[in-house]
């Protein structure tokens, strides 16, 4: 029985869907580096990305429709994404709102927000009537289109985080990372905490946002409901990348551009597992569960990791 079940999988079909998985684990890199500033940099638990996710990809598609380039689309779906962050940091700054139920709060209304943007559950585009940025068809396409398409989301990645950590080096940046790392000590040197919060959501929520229309793009239409457990995605890339590459980012001077670097790397794997699995022939229902059970796997490594450490070495002591 065992034999026969490996004996019907084909290595070619995983072969194949390997580019498409990079691909997709390179578009939703952008939107697990928005995890990473909120959920590492300001210590936030921000749920808001499940919405500002739709919210992107439901921009960029309408505004597309409408006659934009694709690539001026992905500008206003970063702002779109970057004003769901403004509304989740003002329901918490502004109004007291603990930031998990304010997170909520704007992402249940973003449900209603993308709906009445694309006036109806879903809107598509096609890559023969507009020269989109991103598309399914560069993956399955000839070698020369393949190539072009992958050199511009590693080159895109590249400068995103170039960008990113200059801006957290300036004076703005360190407060940001400041606020989160000591809330009342950036507030003793004189920080203004609720604007660096603030802040750091828009910025957030914008890249989620801008993934957000990628991947519209990419997969040629924009739904209500594509971002729906986008923050599992996220934050198993967050941690995959800490778990794989910690030891590889710590102490070393770029220390901060090699960690953003990992958080890409570990959506890339992420969509890799995820297209294993698939290929296993396990039930595709299941995904959501399984998902959950990667974040929760790689979350207990360092606890686990620590914990035999320390009974290690008191082993060893005595």
């Amino acid at each position: 029985m065992l034999l026969e079940y490996f004996a019907s999988l084909d290595p070619m079909a995983l072969v194949r869907a390997l580019p498409g998985s990079v691909a997709q684990g390179l578009i939703w890199g952008v939107m697990a580096l928005g995890v990473f500033i909120t959920f590492r940099l300001l210590d936030f638990a921000d749920l808001t990305v499940d919405g500002s996710l739709a919210t992107g990809g439901a921009v960029a598609v309408m505004l597309i429709r409408g006659g934009m380039h694709p690539v001026n689309a992905l500008i206003f779906a970063f702002l779109a994404g970057m004003l769901a962050g403004l509304i989740t940091g003002l329901l918490h700054t502004a109004l007291g709102i603990p930031g998990i139920l304010a997170s909520i709060l704007t992402q249940i209304s973003l449900y209603s927000v993308n709906l009445g943007i694309m006036g109806k559950s879903n809107q598509g585009i096609n890559v023969d009537q507009y020269p989109l940025v991103a598309s399914l068809r560069y993956v399955t396409g000839d070698a020369a289109t393949r190539a072009s398409f992958f050199s511009f989301l590693i080159l895109g990645s590249l400068i995103l985080i170039a960008i990113l950590y200059w801006f957290f080096g300036t004076e703005l940046g360190a407060a940001i990372r400041t606020t989160g790392c000591n809330l009342h000590m950036s507030r003793a040197q004189g920080i203004n905490t609720n604007k660096m919060k603030v802040l750091a959501l828009m910025i957030s929520n914008g890249l989620v946002g801008l993934s957000g229309g990628i991947y519209a793009q990419y997969q040629g239409s924009a739904d209500v409901n594509m971002g729906r457990g986008a923050i599992v995605i996220g934050l198993a890339a967050v941690i995959i990348g800490e778990v794989l590459f910690a030891r590889f980012c710590a102490g070393k001077k770029l220390s901060f551009a090699y960690t953003m670097m990992s958080v890409a790397i570990g959506a890339i794997l992420y969509y890799m597992v995820i297209t294993v699995v698939l290929w296993l022939k396990m039930p595709s229902d299941y995904m959501k569960l399984f998902s959950a059970m990667v974040v929760a796997a790689f979350l207990s490594v360092p606890y686990l990791k620590s914990k035999y450490g320390r009974k290690r070495k008191g082993a060893v002591v005595k």
